[in-house]
């Protein structure tokens, strides 16, 4: 009689599709498919094949912004709809190698001396891809630059960083990425940036470039105030999906990563995961995992855990890229249906002691992708047990057995396989998911290319900015008479924004900007501040 664990085996060599020429291998064979799944999802299956062939030729995708999308032309140019597009990547990958060349060479210096440190000023998809793939392939011993990331608009973040950074501002270089150049919190750093460069008696314009669309707000400043260099940012690329264009890869070039080896490896992967076959398409085998597991309607987490340091940003990366493509409150017909996949994860083995405890025991609300990495390490083997196992033997131990764990509780999981963390390999890894998303979307019959939610978002911060800028008038108008929450929203006609106002003023006075008079009750409270502190609130 056959034992389960050769029906397992067995379904091993079945559903295990192995991609030599990619150094990738993916396993759904801890997925309970029926016999005949593939099968049944021939024909929307086509329809995807059929949508991404679209997508590639130059369809209108993004129909809110009137745009292409055309990540996949970035690392094979011939693909792309016209000549001038084509020339315009071409032109960028080599301006980018060029300035790399200069920086490092000492051809292009700071004011004092050459280059150092490098940062990063961006957010979203200008950050989170650079980041993973710094994280994945930098080496401090190796890394021709050190990096930094201003990803945020939190001052005490940017003030760490440049307490780090310290006296070397004058050899640092900035760069700005913002596709429009309105993006706040990109303007917020690159003016706390600049302001950084400003106390220590430099001038920011010498140490900056950008990375931006041609006209924006960004690329005027940067072509007025003589930056350094401007590379293009084109309306065709998504931030998420844009890690192999100069958003990614000048980071990269600088670090000292191959970026050649990067577009090699996103090449190799678009071209295995372009071929119509339902069989062997890595791709969208997966997007048909993502399918069973949520059940077509995000029933299910997806837990990323790649078995690897070097890969522990990846759940961060994927997170955008999946879960802003995804989540979406309407279908291409308009119909409400709320669909996404919520992603989350960390690292093996780190995981085990920490939430795979209730993976296993737990609430069943999710599914499994281990990423395990064949090569160890790039130096010399070390021993930790009886001259024969080391610690990635370990690592490897933990991987399948906690894979066997979640399956005996009834948890499914998928496993990708690389060979290495190389430039190469991460470049497949990006190519892979950036089409699975898109495979997934015609499946389910979204648009993955806008992001109608992250606007609302911006709109609604904008309205709390100017609410602050209605309450520092309000207060200036009363001349330093202190007024309650409810008063000022009154005075500020704008009751129903009393509890964002509430907030303000807490924020303000925490921060010593607001003063604020204790009342009988918590809400009772009033704030004011003087004539003086008011004379230099840019108000006009």
């Amino acid at each position: 009689m056959e034992t389960d664990a050769l029906k397992l085996w067995e379904r091993y060599k079945e559903r295990t599709t192995f991609h030599d020429e990619i150094g990738l291998s993916l396993d759904l064979s801890r997925l309970d498919l029926a016999d005949e799944f593939f099968e049944s999802h021939q024909e929307s299956i086509g329809k995807a094949f059929s949508d991404m062939a679209d997508l590639e030729k130059g369809a209108i995708a993004n129909p809110d912004e009137d745009r292409m999308v055309g990540h996949y032309w970035l690392r094979n140019s011939a693909l792309a709809p016209t000549e001038q597009i084509k020339q315009e990547i071409d032109e960028a990958v080599v301006s980018v190698k060029e300035f790399a060349k200069g920086v490092h060479s000492g051809e292009i210096t700071g004011s004092g001396g050459p280059f150092e440190n490098l940062i990063i000023i961006g957010i979203g998809g200008s950050a989170l891809g650079p980041q993973f793939v710094s994280h994945a392939l930098g080496d401090s011993s190796l890394d021709r630059m050190k990096i930094w990331f201003f990803d945020n608009t939190d001052p005490n973040g940017i003030d760490k960083d440049l307490s780090e950074i310290g006296n070397s501002l004058d050899r640092t270089l900035s760069i700005v990425i913002s596709k429009s150049g309105g993006t706040k919190e990109t303007r917020n750093g690159m003016l706390e940036a600049k302001a950084a460069y400003d106390r220590a008696g430099l001038n920011f314009s010498e140490h900056a470039c950008a990375i931006t669309g041609a006209g924006s707000a960004l690329d005027q400043v940067a072509q007025k105030d003589g930056w350094l260099k401007r590379f293009p940012m084109w309306d065709w690329v998504g931030g998420r999906t844009s890690e192999t264009s100069t958003v990614g890869l000048l980071p990269a070039a600088l670090q000292g990563v191959d970026i050649d080896q990067l577009l090699a490896g996103a090449a190799a992967c678009d071209e295995v995961t372009r071929k119509e076959d339902i069989n062997f398409n890595p791709a969208a085998r997966l997007a048909l995992a993502w399918m069973h597991s949520c059940n077509g309607k995000g029933d299910k987490d997806m837990v990323i855990l790649p078995y690897k340091d070097r890969l522990e940003l990846f759940s961060r990366y994927l997170q955008q890229l999946i879960m802003e493509s995804l989540g979406k409150k309407e279908d291409l017909e308009g119909n409400v249906v709320n669909q996404g996949i919520a992603v989350y994860g960390n690292k093996g083995s780190t995981d085990q002691h920490a939430y795979i405890q209730q993976l296993r025991d737990g609430v069943p609300n999710f599914f499994a992708t281990f990423i395990q990495v064949q090569k160890e390490r790039s130096g010399e083997l070390f021993h930790v047990e009886h001259e024969a196992i080391t610690s990635g033997d370990y690592l490897s131990g933990f991987f399948q057995g906690t894979r066997r764990a979640l399956y005996e509780g009834g948890r499914e999981s998928i496993t990708i396989t690389v060979k290495d963390v190389s430039a190469f390999s991460i470049g497949v890894l990006i190519a892979l998911y950036e089409r699975a998303v898109g495979f997934y979307a015609s499946l389910v019959n979204i648009n993955a290319y806008h992001q109608p939610g992250v606007e609302a978002g911006k709109k609604a911060a904008q309205r709390v900015i100017d609410l602050q800028m209605d309450l520092f008038e309000c207060l200036m108008r009363r001349d330093g008479h202190p007024l309650c929450v409810d008063d000022l929203a009154m005075e500020m006609q704008a009751v129903d924004e009393v509890e964002t106002i509430y907030q303000i003023c807490e924020h303000l006075s925490a921060n010593g900007r607001l003063k604020k008079i204790a009342g009988e009750g918590r809400f009772d409270a009033q704030y004011t501040f003087t004539r003086s502190d008011s004379d230099e609130l840019p108000l006009s």
